[in-house]
């Protein structure tokens, strides 16, 4: 049996009585279909790790809710079924013993979550979300335009850091506000300074 935790039989034995076997269940299961699993406390929910982390458990005022941090890897293996938009986890909202599947499949699935852990399978990394490209409004480009090596500077910074300059001074809700803001930003841009230079360790 693996390293079991204080913390998640009290969270067991504060959950709603409904939620009880449902986490009891679990629980059993997971240590059946890996014995060297251990158990801790994250996010306020009790999680199981074997080399990493292998699934989670919760409990609500009305359901419970359980799923597989490879979830996605195992639908490709066993057609494990995709995320609940009804509740977190794989399962949706599991209100009772019968909402779960049979032990014997909930078993095969932890067996393949923990070999895909020992065989230290990562999940594919997630496309990053392109963002819209930066646009300096009229006021501020013309400001630029008044000083060279400001407006070079604007130009030569990455993305993320013309953006930082952008939303400073467009996020500035009073008119006096903005003028300082921009003519700040300016002055710094002239020096090659970017928008949070003050906070950039040497």
């Amino acid at each position: 049996m693996g390293a079991q935790d204080p913390r998640v039989d009290a969270y067991i034995a504060g959950a709603a009585g409904f939620a009880k076997p449902i986490l009891s269940r679990i629980r059993k299961v997971v240590h059946q279909g890996c014995p060297e699993v251990t158990e801790t406390i994250k996010w306020k929910f009790p999680h199981f790790e074997y080399k990493g982390v292998l699934c989670s458990m919760a409990a609500f005022k009305s359901h419970c809710a359980f799923g597989f941090w490879k979830q996605a890897l195992l639908a490709e293996r066993l057609g494990l079924p995709a995320p609940s938009r009804a509740a977190m986890g794989q399962f949706g909202r599991i209100t009772s013993l019968s909402d779960l599947p049979s032990e014997k499949t909930l078993l095969k699935y932890v067996k393949e979550a923990a070999a895909l852990n020992e065989e230290g399978i990562r999940l594919p990394a997630r496309p990053r979300r392109a963002m819209a490209p930066v646009k300096a409004p009229a006021d501020m480009l013309g400001a630029l335009r008044k000083n060279k090596r400001a407006l070079a500077v604007f130009e030569g910074l990455s993305p993320s850091h013309r953006r930082e300059y952008v939303e400073w001074v467009t996020e500035a809700k009073a008119q006096e506000t903005r003028k300082r803001r921009l003519d700040t930003a300016v002055q710094w841009m002239s020096e090659g300074k970017v928008r949070n230079w003050r906070y950039i360790k040497e």
